[in-house]
């Protein structure tokens, strides 16, 4: 099948060459031992990496030219940093650099620039909050922090919201080898959506199906609306143990309702 040909930065990247993982070992070895030569190889043997990371970035309205330079200063980044000891692949290892270099190029040189008051403003709001939360042993609210620093709750989600990148709302948080929380898991949803209403007549049919401690996560988490974490204290078990009820869960009642 034809490649495509994308012109980055007078790149013609359809011809781009991509080094295959033992060969790209071989590579890291000889560059370990002192011969500089191969790191070009290795460069050039990575570009289609990059440029399929940026590719993530392209809704943004970013300029792919700079996002292509920016990425390839990242997988420079990776390669100069990388030890065979790590024991992964190479490309496990490149990616979280290439991506963060993206980011940070994207945070410091966005158009939308967060003000100084509100950045100093969103420090403040931090630090509170790790104060209170260790003399409190909790995680306080809105409203605590905003009275603690003597201002309006507004001011305290805003000012946040600003210097915080959008997350996916599948991103791991937690991974204790086996179960796996994602970020959907640990929010508290008080507002009723058309995915939530569907969810919720699926868990009135199938709710008599699971035992009760189901039962009891199934009805806290989408009647009540408690965080995974509030029903993991209140039956005395981990929020790990929690999330796998609640999926398998949801599991057997979809597998009911086809």
């Amino acid at each position: 099948m034809s490649q495509h040909k994308v012109d980055i930065v007078g790149v013609d990247t359809s011809k781009l060459k991509v080094i295959k993982n033992k060969e790209m070992m071989e590579l890291f070895k000889r560059l370990e031992e002192g011969d500089r030569s191969v790191r070009n190889v290795l460069v050039n043997g990575n570009l289609r990496l990059v440029l399929s990371l940026i590719k993530k970035f392209n809704h943004r309205g970013e300029n792919l030219d700079d996002l292509f330079q920016v990425g390839c200063i990242g997988l420079i980044k990776a390669i100069d940093h990388f030890d065979l000891k790590h024991g992964v692949r190479f490309s496990t290892y490149a990616v979280p650099m290439i991506v963060g270099e993206i980011r940070r190029y994207l945070r410091d040189n966005h158009s939308l620039r967060v003000s100084r008051s509100v950045r100093d403003t969103a420090y403040k709001v931090l630090q509170m909050k790790e104060k209170l939360a260790n003399e409190l042993q909790r995680e306080p609210t809105t409203e605590e922090i905003a009275q603690a620093l003597g201002i309006e709750k507004s001011e305290v989600v805003l000012s946040v919201e600003a210097i915080t990148d959008p997350v996916s709302i599948f991103t791991p948080v937690y991974n204790d080898g086996g179960d796996t929380i994602d970020l959907i898991d640990q929010i508290k949803d008080q507002h009723i959506d058309d995915e939530k209403w569907q969810t919720s007549l699926m868990l009135e049919e199938g709710f008599k199906q699971l035992n009760f401690r189901e039962r009891q996560i199934i009805n806290d988490r989408y009647f009540v609306g408690k965080t995974q974490m509030e029903i993991a204290e209140e039956i005395g078990i981990s929020q790990a143990q929690v999330s796998r009820l609640e999926k398998n869960a949801l599991a057997l009642m979809k597998k009911l309702l086809k």
